[in-house]
């Protein structure tokens, strides 16, 4: 396996998230304008149902399949690899299957029980049902493509299963507007189906084009045991795996709710009206939130492509490997979202203003600062204990960050620090999440350099310290000044960092985008 691999993977993947999110919300504000609030709305309340089904169904299982099938093929058990993939494929085609048929049977219960409030939306649940089957069997091909560590065809088959899904959103919600919204808001929710399809089928092409090589090598090494490891043993093994991911990724909107249910009320209690209360929260969940995500999206790919390698390098009890690529990511984690943070944190009004056309946001961006390094470290601390087989630490750490985020809700959402206290519970969340993870590693023997992480928060205050400078030299109230400070804060980190000794000529060889500048 070259050095560089999980990198050029992370890489790949970071391309095709920042891509789908920029076609996301191109959707979004189409689909706005077409549908308006109500048909939102109803395309709303479908929605959280069906990500919630899959996050039941897809979320763990790439996970689990890329584990399992990177531990294999550092044995070069290419037999048992094509075992696993043939399996996973099964199991997840029922999986999606009988969870397609239950949403549809209990389409009419939810909204009669009163959990859907709008009748009208029954038809977008009912328009979401195929979309889970064949978003389902989509996971396992992804999977098994991640446990080879070949991230372009994951990558290509979201950003097509992507644009797929909006362009047909788009169309089939102006062509049934006529007929009524719920109608046009089922138009909107069913191009999940023909997004997915696609997807299926760009991964069934790519493993077509694969699957001559694959065979080459399993005819060259034969399974080492004579045996191929019986179907059940690999289900038990994939559900052992996937469970606790599966249940982490359906905390995340437990996490999410913890805010809407707790923080508007806490701000009217502090003596806000229910009008600023709801300014205040918008402010954070809708302007400042997703900053954060969209700053993570380097680590959520590094994580990912940290799985399989970690795996291939456990399989064969390299604890050097293991050391030397969670170092590597760790770094990479600080050399991202520490100056990320500290540009958001000094420049929070000015990126408010830029962004939303209104500083207000200003504060809820401002103290959400801390959250992109927190996150990030939380994300890919997870990667690392995933790829080791221990699926079920982060899960539980999970919940452990969740209820010190509760408790920091109650008690800093308050009349002296408003919408700031509850940016710092979501700080306090990921931060105890991280911290827990870290302390899982360590109880594992994974150590860190946190002198090299000292000398990245050195050279990030330094490049902050340069953008208030160049913003207020250039007046600070224009949009040309904020994006000047920005390239002049970019530009000083990039400078300061090896003159810091973050980063040496050897480890920038090992970056994919500038290791040909070092040959």
């Amino acid at each position: 396996m070259s050095s560089d691999k999980f990198l050029r993977g992370a890489m790949i993947l970071t391309l095709a998230g920042l891509m789908v999110k920029v076609i996301g919300s191109v959707n979004r504000i189409l689909l706005s304008r077409l549908l308006g609030g109500e048909g939102i709305g109803l395309y709303q309340m479908a929605y959280p149902v069906y990500l919630l089904l899959l996050a039941i169904s897809a979320a763990g299982i790439p996970v689990a399949i890329s584990i399992i099938v990177a531990g294999f093929l550092a044995q070069k058990d290419y037999a048992n690899v094509r075992q696993v993939f043939r399996v996973s494929l099964r199991l997840m085609a029922c999986v999606g299957a009988v969870l397609a048929v239950c949403l549809v049977l209990a389409a009419g219960w939810l909204v009669d029980a009163g959990v859907i409030t709008d009748a009208r939306a029954y038809y977008s649940l009912i328009a979401l049902t195929p979309a889970i089957f064949f978003a389902t069997i989509l996971a396992s091909f992804r999977g098994y493509f991640q446990g080879h560590q070949l991230m372009t065809p994951p990558a290509v088959s979201q950003i097509v299963e992507q644009f797929i899904r909006v362009v047909t959103m788009v169309v089939l919600a102006y062509v049934l507007l006529p007929y009524g919204l719920e109608y046009a808001a089922a138009g909107a929710a069913f191009g999940a189906v023909p997004g997915s399809l696609t997807g299926l089928v760009v991964m069934g092409c790519f493993y077509r084009y694969y699957r001559k090589q694959w065979q080459t090598d399993a005819v060259k090494m034969q399974t080492p045991t004579g045996e191929l490891v019986r179907s059940r043993v690999l289900i038990k093994s994939l559900l052992l795996l996937a469970l606790p991911v599966s249940c982490a990724n359906i905390l995340v909107p437990v996490t999410s709710s913890i805010d809407v249910l707790l923080v508007p009320g806490r701000l009217i209690d502090s003596g806000l009206s229910v009008e600023q209360a709801t300014a205040q929260f918008g402010y954070l969940a809708g302007m400042a939130q997703p900053l954060l995500l969209m700053a993570t999206i380097p680590t959520m790919s590094l994580a990912t492509s940290l799985v399989p390698a970690v795996s291939e390098a456990f399989a064969l009890n390299k604890w050097q490997i293991i050391e030397q690529k969670a170092a590597t990511a760790m770094k990479l984690c600080c050399l991202i979202t520490v100056p990320a943070s500290v540009g958001m944190l000094v420049l929070a009004e000015p990126i408010s203003l830029l962004l939303y056309g209104t500083a207000k946001a200003g504060v809820a961006i401002m103290h959400s600062a801390p959250a992109i390094c927190l996150l990030g470290l939380q994300q890919v601390t997870t990667g690392m204990l995933q790829g080791m087989g221990h699926t079920n630490l982060p899960m539980l750490n999970m919940l452990f960050g969740i209820v010190a985020k509760l408790v920091a809700v109650c008690q800093l959402t308050n009349a002296e620090y408003g919408i700031a206290g509850a940016a710092w519970a979501t700080n306090i969340n990921f931060g105890v999440t991280a911290l827990l993870n870290i302390i899982a590693l360590y109880k594992l023997s994974i150590r860190f350099s946190w002198l090299s992480i000292a000398k990245i928060i050195a050279a990030a205050a330094v490049m902050g310290a340069v953008a208030v400078e160049v913003h207020m030299l250039l007046g600070g109230a224009s949009a040309l000044a904020t994006i000047a400070a920005m390239l002049a804060a970019g530009i000083s980190y990039i400078v300061l960092l090896p003159l810091f000794g973050v980063l040496n000529r050897q480890e920038l060889r090992q970056l994919p985008a500038v290791k040909r500048f070092f040959k």
